[in-house]
């Protein structure tokens, strides 16, 4: 069957020659005789998987060593609680800047917990652009700041994470995780959701610096302890065994690749592709986010009219670009062009843009 490109936001596109590796050792691992999803998570076998996925990660990342990586359930969405359930004490506030759908959600999460300074919100402007320093307001000394960092429904992008200086920062990065090299240093935690850019759904990363860990509250439930996943090296219950697996495969994808700055020269020639056939079209096509505020990942644009983005929705199908119908938050087109979509396929969605335009 032919591969099309696609474009989809989460789950999304993962390398052709990952699936293939995997579809080869499917039904046996290493000559266990046994799939990854069949065999012990305290084996052997596995735990050179989660243990090489960790070392992987802090070697692409330039992890410093006093952090850990925790492979960790529940998506996302269970981080917008868990952090607040950490580290929200009674009497203390925590600093949330709401710049999408995303961080909206953390954001209700965190209330319910304790008390919530909005430090910044850009949804008057439908969350067209990241705030400027200026339109921040910081709590004297929050016990932390919480940052979604790439914005997949709305197309922007944090660029500069200088502004936050010495204040505890957690950022939510599932959907630019990856795209290029990253001070982690700057960050208190870091969390993912793996169905952007690190894999498969199922199975979210956490990078953690070692202090937050001593940080922890005792009388939590064991599974909302970070300190328990660390230290039962993320085998503290039965993890999403195929999924870590799945990320430890693209982490050695990426390293063949050469590594965080040749993913960001990629996503960079791949986004400005895009950008400049919505820069050049003469007002046909229009992004959402500010220019100052482009996301690398996901790409947000309108057309004239909503019969014509139906069109070119249906055109684009059915010439193997697929998922590219915006959220309805913002509508029009979405184009997610994560680490593993290829060169080719945004050079053939800029082609068919100009075309569709003519």
């Amino acid at each position: 069957m032919k591969r099309v490109f696609n474009f989809n936001p989460g789950p999304a596109t993962l390398p052709l020659e990952v699936l293939e590796e995997a579809q080869k050792e499917l039904t046996n691992y290493k000559d266990t005789g046994m799939s990854v999803m069949e065999i012990s998570h305290r084996s052997k076998e596995f735990e050179e998987i989660i243990e090489q996925a960790e070392t992987s990660m802090k070697e692409l990342l330039g992890i410093p060593d006093n952090y850990r990586v925790l492979f960790l359930q529940g998506g996302a969405s269970t981080q917008f609680f868990m952090i607040p359930m950490n580290y929200l004490r009674e009497g203390e506030t925590a600093d949330y800047i709401l710049t999408g759908s995303f961080a909206e959600k953390a954001y209700k999460e965190a209330v319910k917990i304790g008390k919530v300074n909005v430090a910044g919100t850009t949804k008057e402007s439908n969350f067209n652009h990241i705030p400027s320093p200026d339109e921040l307001n910081f709590s004297p000394s929050p016990s932390y700041i919480h940052i979604t960092s790439n914005n997949t429904i709305f197309g922007t992008q944090w660029k500069d994470y200088s502004i936050f200086g010495d204040f505890p920062l957690a950022a939510d990065m599932s959907s630019d995780i990856l795209c290029g090299p990253l001070d982690v240093s700057r960050f208190a935690l870091i969390y993912a959701g793996a169905q952007k850019n690190l894999g498969p759904s199922g199975v979210t990363v956490v990078i953690i610096r070692e202090d937050m860990l001593e940080k922890v509250p005792a009388e939590l439930p064991s599974m909302l302890k970070y300190n328990i996943h660390a230290e039962n090296n993320s085998l503290y219950n039965t993890p999403p065994s195929f999924s870590v697996y799945m990320v430890n495969l693209i982490l050695q994808w990426v390293k063949k690749e050469g590594g965080l700055e040749k993913m960001k020269e990629k996503n960079e020639k791949k986004s400005s592709l895009l950008y400049e056939a919505i820069d050049q079209s003469d007002g046909f096509y229009k992004g959402h986010a500010v220019k100052e505020s482009r996301s690398i990942m996901n790409v947000t644009f309108r057309l004239p009219d909503e019969e014509k983005e139906k069109k070119f929705i249906s055109e684009a199908t059915s010439r193997g670009l697929v998922g590219l119908k915006g959220h309805r938050s913002v509508g029009g087109i979405r184009a997610s062009i994560y680490n593993a979509m290829p060169l080719e396929g945004c050079e053939k969605l800029a082609d068919f843009m100009e075309e569709f335009k003519k």
